[in-house]
């Protein structure tokens, strides 16, 4: 406890005697000593009264002395004389008071409320007269006054309470109180001139709507329209005193409105709008709209909308200019009004002025341009200029100014780093509309030279197609294989471009250059074109030779299927035998049947390519290549060469894999694929066993019997696969002595 700290506490086991908060609390009110109270006093005699006035005024004059400037003091001291009864005495203590603090309006107000308790009316109003001289600008004493000698149903004295009042102009309250005081005693004129003279002292919009309310509603409307012209008159018709005046304008249409003069209100309402900023004006706006929809024709009600909609957009584009998205809805706005100006028969100096405005929003889009040099910035942007240009030539058949947007957009984009080919491209276009041949070219011209981009070469290529300039064509192949000469498209397009022309030796020798390129896009694109294109030209043997090379070069497992389905399938008579044949061009193409023979050849050639891989990864390939090649025996072979390619379908089993992780000690099962022929080569002898195996399985099938090797068998595979499955269990029951690192599960179980 020396140090300050609290006691410490060695016992914190809960007392024997627990006390509820209620006993503590009601220990605390036992205890609690009483407030004093003090003696009252009785008096007896006016002796005894006397001597307690004496003693009283002698503490209170003692307490002034000690504190004169404490305005309390006096107080305490001039209301206790009131009580009393000695009201001159309570007079002359305030009057004492006011000699210290003349300025105290708390003061005043005890005084009069002394006088006006003791009913000394005429003393009450001297003070206040009194007061308001002494203090003008303290509105409170004003109300005091004036409500004094309304009580007193003193009305001209309140009157002339008021006029003394408003010569200080004071704020609009106390215009308000004196307007409202005149309007109980049905004082209609007297409101009117005191509304003149509030509007002279200030001529605040919202002052000028009251005076003109009080006259629509005393039923004088020429009077109520008078002072909102008065007023619109006084303000003028600049933007920043029309701006001011909205709310004179608003409420001067919604007068008219209530009289159901509604050509006056429209005629106000786009008075005012004509000469605001749209920014500005979005009460206003909104007010007018709800006019239109209520009293407005169709017509009036969409300018109107059209209207509110400018300003939420230049609203949002205020805040951030490179909002692209907001400038395509602003400038389908303006379109849109400009179609529906055109539509409804519009002058031709109201149709001007819409395209003016299209023009000025496309303009103000296209000045924002996007910050930074990375052309994801670019992409929304560019499109403002493709419709600015579409605009001008659709819509105003302004093909010079079409042109020179064009023009403007290509020198804005800095091609050296990104280029944008539709805007080369639909410049040449707008060009060939304007049967500028030359001028196109040379527009697509200078963007290859510039920019090369697969897209500007398709675009030139597809123009000169549609005009038939074949050898322009095979120019611009050349120059689009010599830009990229890894692109197949490029070379399948020009071999298919020589191909329609009839030049087939062209169309080879294309060929073969695009499969001689190094490195190559896509390589299988290009062979199977030239592939199809050998087909289609009766040619099998080329076609063939062209199987061969692809097999050389990569022995994908599609590539035999493909090879397998080529040989197997007919196709169409050598070209110089048909053109020998044909006499009539609608009759059908001879065909030449396939070889089923020379397709199980390569069916076999196939599997046995994939198998001599021997990669793990090609096992689902080798499943494959089996699957669709019993499909093809199933169509064109018989039941033996169905069941051959079935002996060759490999089994999937489980496998267990050690984990290494867990350091060897166990195993995690993994599934896999072994191909009967792997079997046999690798395991003559107990392949024989398993035969017999799957002979003894077939006989027990036969009587019926059904025996389960384990409660994890594998499931049973369909009759012509059994003897497979059971040489597959037999074996994986007897491992081989030098399969180490891999254990096939036997069909006992998944026990090992």
């Amino acid at each position: 406890m020396q140090d300050g700290r609290a006691p410490r506490i060695k016992n914190r086991a809960p007392a024997a005697v627990q006390v509820t908060a209620e006993q503590l609390l009601r220990d605390a009110q036992e205890r609690q000593e009483s407030q004093f109270r003090a003696p009252k006093q009785r008096v007896e005699d006016f002796e005894e009264l006397h001597e307690y006035r004496g003693r009283k005024r002698e503490e209170f004059e003692k307490r002034i002395r000690q504190t004169r400037g404490n305005i309390k003091e006096w107080l305490q001291y001039a209301n206790w004389e009131a009580s009393q009864g000695e009201f001159a005495r309570s007079r002359s203590v305030f009057e004492r008071a006011l000699d210290v603090d003349p300025r105290s309006v708390q003061l005043w107000l005890s005084y009069t409320e002394m006088e006006l308790k003791g009913r000394n009316v005429q003393h009450a109003r001297n003070l206040f007269d009194r007061a308001v001289t002494l203090l003008p600008r303290i509105d409170q004493l004003w109300y005091k006054y004036v409500y004094l000698e309304e009580l007193l149903q003193n009305v001209p004295g309140a009157r002339q309470v008021f006029e003394r009042w408003m010569q200080w102009e004071p704020d609009d309250k106390a215009w308000q109180a004196y307007i409202k005081m005149e309007g109980r005693y049905n004082e209609l004129d007297r409101v009117s001139a005191m509304y003149e003279r509030w509007i002279a002292v200030r001529p605040e919009p919202r002052n000028w709507v009251k005076w003109a309310k009080f006259e629509e509603e005393r039923g004088k409307l020429d009077k109520a329209r008078e002072v909102f012209q008065t007023a619109l008159e006084f303000f003028g018709d600049g933007e920043e005193e029309v701006e001011k005046a909205q709310a004179v304008f608003g409420a001067f249409a919604k007068m008219e409105t209530r009289l159901k003069e509604y050509e006056r209100a429209r005629v106000i309402y786009k008075f005012a709008l004509s000469r605001i900023p749209r920014s500005k004006s979005a009460a206003l706006y909104a007010a007018y709209t709800r006019f239109e929809k209520q009293h407005g024709t169709r017509s009036t009600l969409e300018t109107t909308v059209l209207g509110k909609r400018r300003i939420q957009y230049e609203d949002e584009l205020t805040h951030d200019g490179h909002n692209y998205d907001a400038w395509f809805d602003y400038s389908r706005l303006e379109e849109g009004a400009l179609h529906d100006a055109r539509e409804e028969g519009a002058t031709t100096e109201e149709i001007e002025s819409a395209i003016g405005r299209v023009r000025e929003v496309y303009e103000r889009a296209v000045a924002h341009v996007p910050p930074g040099g990375q052309k994801r910035h670019w992409r929304r942007y560019i499109f403002l200029w493709l419709n600015y240009a579409l605009f001008e030539e659709i819509e105003t058949k302004d093909y010079a100014r079409a042109r020179q947007v064009y023009e403007t957009a290509i020198r804005v984009v800095p091609h050296k780093q990104f280029t944008f080919a539709k805007l080369w491209l639909m410049f040449a276009r707008f060009e060939v509309r304007r049967l500028d041949l030359p001028a196109a070219r040379k527009i697509l011209g200078a963007a290859i030279g510039i920019c090369p981009k697969e897209a500007l070469f398709k675009g030139y290529i597809q123009l000169e197609l549609d005009l038939r300039e074949f050898d322009r064509v095979r120019t611009l192949y050349e120059k689009y294989i010599e830009f990229d000469s890894s692109n197949s498209s490029a070379w399948v397009k020009y071999a298919e471009l020589e191909s329609q022309l009839e030049d087939f030796e062209r169309t080879r020798a294309i060929f073969e250059l695009g499969v001689l390129q190094q490195p190559l896009a896509m390589p299988e694109i290009l062979w199977k074109a030239y592939i199809d294109f050998e087909t289609e030209e009766g040619n099998r043997e080329n076609a063939r030779a062209l199987y061969e090379r692809l097999i050389a070069l990569s022995g994908h497992w599609k590539v035999w299927i493909s090879y397998a389905e080529f040989e197997a399938s007919a196709i169409p008579l050598a070209r110089a035998l048909r053109e020998e044949k044909e006499e009539n061009e609608d009759d059908e193409v001879e065909m030449v049947e396939g070889d089923v023979e020379r397709a199980r050849q390569t069916f076999e050639r196939g599997y046995s390519d994939l198998r001599r891989q021997q990669l793990k990864t090609e096992a689902s390939v080798r499943a494959a290549l089996l699957e669709v090649w019993k499909t093809f025996e199933e169509k064109n072979g018989t039941a033996d060469d169905v069941q051959k390619v079935q002996n060759k379908m490999p089994l999937v089993s489980r496998r267990r894999v050690m984990d290494p992780e867990s350091g060897g000690t166990e195993a995690v099962l993994d599934w896999d694929m072994v191909f009967p022929d792997d079997e046999r080569e690798s395991n003559p002898t107990s392949f024989q066993f398993l035969q017999m195996a799957h002979a003894w399985k077939k006989a027990q099938a036969a009587k019926g019997k059904e025996k389960a090797f384990g409660s994890e068998s594998l499931p049973q595979l369909p009759e012509d696969r059994s003897g497979a499955s059971v040489a597959r269990e037999s074996r994986d029951a007897h491992p081989r002595e030098d399969d180490a690192t891999s254990d096939v599960a036997s069909s006992h179980g998944g026990d090992d």
